[in-house]
C-alpha cells in the first residue's frame, strides 16, 4: 500500500547531511519507486526557496513524481495555533506547527522531519 507523505524542509537536507543520509537516501528510493506519495505545500516551497542549490534541485526532482499538494486554510492555521497554545511540541515555531497541522488536518500517513530541536529530554 502507497503510503502518503508529508514531507518538512529538514528532509531535503538531511538528503545530504552525512548524519541523516543513510536513513533519507533510501526513503528517497521508495518515493522514487511510487511506494510512498510525497505531500508538499507552499509553507514547504517557500521554506526551500532560501535553501542551497542543490537541495532546491532534489525537491524539484520529488516534484516529478507523485506529488499532492495541500494548502494553508483556516483549519490549519487554527490547529497550529493549538499546538503553540498548548506547547505540544514544546517551544517551536509556528511554521513547524503549521507542518504538523497541515500532515493532521489532511490525515496524512506520515510526517517526516530531522527537526529535533522540540525534544525534551
Amino acid at each position: 500500500m502507497i503510503k502518503s507523505a508529508y514531507l518538512d524542509t529538514s528532509v531535503f537536507g538531511g538528503y545530504y547531511d552525512e548524519e541523516f543520509s543513510a536513513d533519507t537516501i533510501p526513503f528517497f528510493e521508495r518515493i522514487t519507486a511510487e511506494q510512498i506519495t510525497v505531500i508538499v505545500s507552499e509553507l514547504l516551497e517557500n521554506e526551500l526557496f532560501g535553501a542551497p542549490d542543490f537541495v532546491k534541485e532534489l525537491f524539484l526532482e520529488i516534484l516529478n513524481q507523485k506529488v499532492q499538494y495541500v494548502n494553508v486554510t483556516e483549519e490549519v492555521e487554527r490547529l497550529a495555533e493549538t499546538y503553540i497554545d498548548e506547547k505540544v511540541v514544546g517551544q517551536t515555531s509556528y511554521a513547524d506547527c503549521t507542518h504538523i497541522a497541515l500532515a493532521t488536518i489532511n490525515k496524512i500517513d506520515i510526517l517526516a522531519s530531522w527537526n529535533f530541536k522540540h525534544r525534551e529530554y
